[in-house]
């Protein structure tokens, strides 16, 4: 492969794990409401960014050893769907919460395959 598809491989799941953390940040302002007293919201809202926080960490680790981002990112995605399976939201809400994890999981696995010595696990 040339390099602008490989950059773009290598660029592609880093940036949609910077959108999806953001996506799911989002949801934690729901927390701030009338009449919840503030501390109680501060501490809402940190338990809510945790989502946000296991995506960026994963992705942290990814940044470096993209075998380990791929098994991390394909694994949230699986973990997002357990609980829901057969009696949770509609088929879009299981799309839209693990689409982009598995999707940032099989794109930092191409780029590791395409870019790995035969022998080199890092």
């Amino acid at each position: 492969m040339n390099s602008a598809p490989m950059q773009l491989l290598f660029w592609s799941p880093r940036i949609l794990g910077i959108l999806f953390a953001g996506f799911l940040a989002i949801f934690a302002f729901d927390v701030f409401e009338e009449g919840r007293p503030f501390w109680g919201s501060v501490t809402a809202f940190l338990v809510h960014l945790l989502p946000s926080a296991l995506v960026l960490v994963a992705l942290a680790i990814a940044w470096r050893w993209e075998w380990a981002g791929c098994i991390l990112f394909m694994g949230m995605g699986a973990l997002c769907l357990l609980p829901f399976w057969g009696n949770g939201p509609d088929a879009l809400t299981y799309l839209i919460m693990t689409a982009p994890m598995f999707l940032t999981g099989l794109l930092f696995c191409l780029h590791w395959h395409f870019t790995s010595e035969p022998g080199n696990s890092t």
